[in-house]
């Protein structure tokens, strides 16, 4: 059977699909999933155990005998806990086969075969009685089927389907019950990433198309890592509302549903933003809780666990809206089997009348994403384009944007270019820019071509040849920083085009690199090892020999604002990208060492671009200012930096004896960079 694994590729632009071994795919998913994180989640796995041993003693005490079904059992550790506390057997289902096999592999080696059986299907196919899957319904139903929105991994139907098919009534759940919060807030940050702002470009107030305003937006669930947003940067206008709560002991209906929580009003403001959250009762009593809450709801915010598998989620009003203090309201949300969605309402509205799904019909929305919107309102980032373009556009400049969805020809028109063509990668970022234009009077200024670079002909310029081509860069396909550099493709495909004189904006590209010590992040990547007295090790090895891969040649995407870390030393320039010339047609190589300033465990590096625009003009996609004293980092929210792990994290003393040696080599023919890293002077 043929696998295929989803690519950027740096030189077209474009997202490929590559075929791959089924073996490697295989390790790939596993060691990207989060299972190194959930295994690493000891406030997790002892609330689970804790629970399970409650259940197991419940149904114990009544003289039954224990039947477990685990659905979703992943390395099959909650399986190895409900026997470990008691239970006759163990029925646990993992649909992903590797999985499977890995816990079939876990559950013998901890020596629980005998007692756990592992059914590599989805458990709506589970089947019971003499010669089925199962052959007796279970008394305790454990699951792990969540994921940030709770339930959009498909919790609803499986629980459904479990209490009509696979357990007994009145059966034992672990967990018993899951409740979800909302908080209504206003919050500039946050609402940056859902609309388009009005902007001044040299005294021109630009604005949003009225689709754009009018547009409820996406209906996909913001999930962020919400300890990390500063409580300051958003004003609470109600207090935390429960929404609803599950009863997984109970039937459960997969059939939308609405709740509503009435609340007063306790700061005036826009309303704008939904913050929301969960917690697990494992118990029915509900005194053991595995909460979902971010750090500074706790008194000790440093006392909160943390987690990646699941964060917290962010959901954004159809509109803004103004309240008052001391208003009545209501917080509604609507679910159906997957997803949730918010509104508001006055205390007059009918309670629990469905509200709209939102969904886009702007296209903006389907065009740009959550962190783009953010760049795209980013005052000080326009004004730094503005003023680049300012330098070099004038009243007979022919202007040239290769970026997709870039509002670059909107800010050069305005500037007084004498042309502007923008080429763009698909109609639906076209239909865009055509909408922002349209608004702001400019649509017949600056002209859209839906064609590729290196099928761009004079004629398609009227004749003319490009005085100014423009990037930010910005290409939706790319992932990793450097995928970027398809920008430098595009002028090297446009250069028959370009004036002798043109200029190339951004002039070149920079890659850095930083070691650092992660505060949290390394967990998703550190290997299993032993478990709450487990032994997962051969699940380990699984994902450990993908690692072994990609520690010798990849580097991943993440949002580093989102997951805290220390520089252990200085940020470095490592590499340079001219775009004022052609890409060249032999590898470019660099090596260098950096020495280790800070003490502290070293699990890896990050890497981003930095774009010069001008000689005094440039634009970080990494670090915003210099590590301070301790090494605290800050980074921009709007693009994901490359991460590099380390196997296991390197003891550094940071007394400048020892240093981190790298290499990097850029190869043109494909726009991959590999590089390499070790530690010197041990």
């Amino acid at each position: 059977m043929k696998t295929f694994c989803g690519r950027a590729n740096p030189t077209t632009g474009a997202l490929e699909w590559v075929e791959e071994s089924e073996e490697y795919d295989y390790h790939q998913e596993i060691a990207r999933s989060c299972y190194a994180d959930m295994l690493h989640d000891h406030d997790r796995n002892e609330k689970y155990y804790q629970g399970i041993r409650a259940a197991v003693s419940r149904v114990k005490a009544r003289g039954q005998k224990v039947v477990v079904l685990d659905i979703g059992t992943g390395t099959g550790l909650l399986s190895m806990m409900a026997v470990t506390a008691g239970a006759d057997f163990c029925y646990a289902v993992e649909v992903f086969r590797p999985m499977a096999e890995a816990a079939r592999c876990i559950v013998k080696k901890n020596g629980f075969a005998d007692k756990i059986k592992v059914i590599n299907k989805h458990s709506t196919d589970v089947t019971v009685g003499p010669g089925g899957d199962m052959q007796t319904k279970a008394n305790i139903l454990i699951t792990e089927l969540f994921d940030t929105e709770l339930i959009g991994e498909g919790a609803l139907p499986s629980y459904e389907h479990a209490h009509q098919n696979l357990v007994q009534e009145g059966c034992e759940a672990v967990p018993h019950r899951a409740t979800v919060y909302a908080q209504l807030v206003e919050s500039e940050l946050l609402w940056s990433w859902a609309q388009l702002q009005p902007m001044q470009v040299d005294g021109a107030r630009l604005v949003p198309a009225p689709a754009v305003d009018r547009c409820s937006g996406a209906h996909a669930v913001c999930d962020v890592q919400l300890s990390q947003v500063p409580p300051q940067s958003f004003t609470p206008l109600s207090p935390l509302c429960t929404m609803f709560s599950v009863d997984f002991s109970k039937p459960v209906s997969s059939a939308p549903q609405t709740h509503s929580s009435q609340f007063v009003v306790q700061s005036g403001g826009q309303a704008q933003v939904v913050l929301s959250w969960w917690d697990l009762d494992m118990d029915p009593e509900g005194t053991i809780v595995c909460s979902m809450a971010p750090s500074w709801t706790y008194p000790k915010p440093s006392m909160a666990p943390w987690r990646d598998h699941w964060m917290q989620s962010v959901y954004f009003l159809p509109e803004a809206t103004r309240v008052s203090e001391g208003d009545c309201l209501s917080l509604t949300v609507c679910h159906d089997d997957y997803s949730l969605w918010f509104g508001l309402r006055s205390d007059s509205s009918p309670g629990h009348a469905p509200l709209c799904r939102p969904g886009c019909t702007c296209q903006a929305h389907l065009v740009w994403t959550r962190p783009r919107f953010g760049e795209l309102n980013d005052k000080r980032r326009t004004e730094s384009y503005v003023s680049a373009l300012r330098s070099v556009v004038g009243e007979d400049s022919v202007c040239v944007s290769v970026s997709d969805g870039s509002l670059l020809p909107v800010f050069a028109r305005v500037l007084g270019a004498k042309k502007v063509f923008s080429l763009e990668s698909s109609r639906m970022s076209k239909q865009v820019v055509e909408q922002v234009l349209e608004a702001n009077a400019l649509k017949g200024g600056v002209e859209l071509l839906e064609v590729r670079p290196e099928s761009l002909t004079a004629g398609d310029l009227g004749g003319e040849q490009i005085s100014v081509l423009m990037g930010e860069p910005y290409f939706s396909t790319s992932l990793l920083p450097w995928h970027s550099l398809f920008f430098w493709y595009c002028r090297t495909a446009l250069g028959g085009l370009l004036r002798p004189d043109a200029t190339v904006l951004p002039r070149s590209a920079s890659l850095h690199l930083l070691a650092v010590e992660f505060q949290d992040l390394w967990r998703i990547r550190a290997p299993c090892g032993t478990c709450e007295g487990f032994d997962v090790s051969p699940m380990d090895q699984m994902v450990q020999t993908s690692l072994d891969f990609r520690e010798a040649r990849e580097a991943e995407p993440h949002p580093l604002w989102e997951y805290p870390c220390r520089a252990l030393t200085r940020a470095a320039e490592v590499m340079t990208f001219d775009f004022t010339q052609c890409v060249p047609q032999q590898p470019i190589s660099c090596q260098g060492s950096l020495p280790f300033t800070r003490g502290g465990v070293c699990h890896g590096t990050a890497l981003w671009l930095e774009f010069q625009l001008t000689p005094d003009i440039t634009v970080s996609g990494g670090l915003t200012g210099p590590p301070t004293d301790e090494g605290g980092c800050s980074w921009t929210r709007h693009r994901k930096q490359g991460v590099y792990f380390f196997r296991s994290g390197w003891e550094v003393s940071g007394d400048g004896r020892t240093s981190m040696s790298y290499s990097f080599t850029f190869d043109p023919t494909s726009g991959d960079i590999r590089m390499d890293f070790s530690q010197e002077g041990q």
